[in-house]
């Protein structure tokens, strides 16, 4: 029996590197799209956060069609869009545009966190806890907007009826995989940043999945932040960058941009240690292509994902193009390898 393919794909937070223009930032984020199709990559995403500074994915919708019109046939979508923020009905609208202005490259990823803090959360709309409670509900809502059956209901979305737009869940605890099992549907997790559920949601989706018009068996996405260079020493120097942001995040330290890189030092070392930071780093790879190339292999057999999609809050666009390249060609040897893939 052949071995099952691997998909990669990338997750674009558009994080805004110290010096650059959120303009640039964006021009960034189309050159790694660029770079993302020209390796293999199956889809990018972008995730919604609001009120970060250092974070300009804040209107996923529009930079989809923008890296949309910039490739050909790279899948592009939400990672995600935080459904309690909005109307379902705007958003049945918003994507099924997009589906058809780039027919078969959509992709609608939907979660439930708020993206931010508690504050602009009610200034987003007053009411979030209460719009979370009906995230499963107005995920059906959705799901009855793109259907060809909704022709005469009274309230329509008629661009979306029988418009090919995958709808994905999104989680990173146990909940959410009851859930995605529970309607049938792909299910993505934040493993990049949420560690400590991963195995048991992944158990919990294979066990209870249910299939769907929409989708046969199950099929699971894990995040992972990746930082590869010629050199494991040099990774790590990139990856420095990324460390700070962590380290903010867990200290509550707002972060007004991402850093240069500086040394991987003995202190930086020792925070990695922390049991805080250790866990929440978890499932990040960092080194030459044939070290992170061992570190795939592993989570892989740990977790028989279907997808990996990864995370790569680097400094310098130039190094994170090189690493996205190097992932690219990590996963097309893992997948062409006799016994590779899963």
């Amino acid at each position: 029996m052949d071995a099952v393919k691997t998909a990669w794909s990338v997750l674009e937070l558009a994080t805004i590197a110290k010096g650059n223009t959120i303009h640039q930032t964006y021009e960034n984020a189309v050159a790694l799209a660029k770079q993302a199709e020209a390796s293999g990559y199956t889809r990018m995403w972008f995730a919604e956060h609001h009120n970060m500074p250092a974070i300009a994915s804040s209107a996923p919708q529009i930079l989809i069609g923008h890296i949309a019109q910039a490739t050909a046939t790279l899948r592009v979508g939400s990672g995600g869009i935080m459904l309690p923020n909005h109307s379902p009905l705007i958003v049945a609208e918003q994507f099924a545009t997009l589906g058809h202005l780039f027919p078969g490259r959509i992709d609608l990823g939907l979660g439930r966190a708020p993206g931010t803090d508690p504050e602009t959360s009610h200034a987003i709309k007053p009411g979030f806890v209460q719009a979370s409670h009906s995230f499963p509900a107005d995920i059906k809502t959705i799901q009855t907007y793109f259907s060809v059956e909704n022709k005469a209901a009274k309230v329509r979305v008629t661009q979306a009826e029988g418009v090919d737009v995958p709808i994905f869940i999104l989680g990173s605890s146990t909940s959410s995989a009851h859930l995605a099992a529970e309607k049938g549907l792909p299910y993505a997790f934040a493993s990049h940043f949420s560690t400590a559920q991963l195995h048991d949601a992944l158990h919990f989706y294979r066990s209870e999945f249910q299939p769907s018009p929409a989708l046969q068996k199950p099929y699971v996405m894990a995040g992972v932040n990746v930082f590869i260079a010629d050199t494991d020493s040099e990774a790590e120097k990139l990856y420095t960058s990324h460390l700070r942001l962590v380290i903010n995040i867990l200290t509550g330290t707002p972060t007004e941009y991402i850093e240069p890189p500086t040394e991987m030092t003995a202190d930086f070392r020792n925070i990695m240690q922390h049991p805080r930071v250790e866990q929440m780093i978890k499932y990040t790879f960092i080194g030459s292509r044939e070290t992170v190339k061992k570190q795939v292999l592993q989570f892989l057999e740990e977790t028989q994902a279907d997808e990996l999609i990864i995370a790569t809050n680097m400094y310098d666009i130039d190094a994170r193009l090189k690493s996205t390249r190097l992932f690219g060609e990590i996963m097309t040897e893992i997948n062409t390898e006799e016994g590779g893939g899963r």
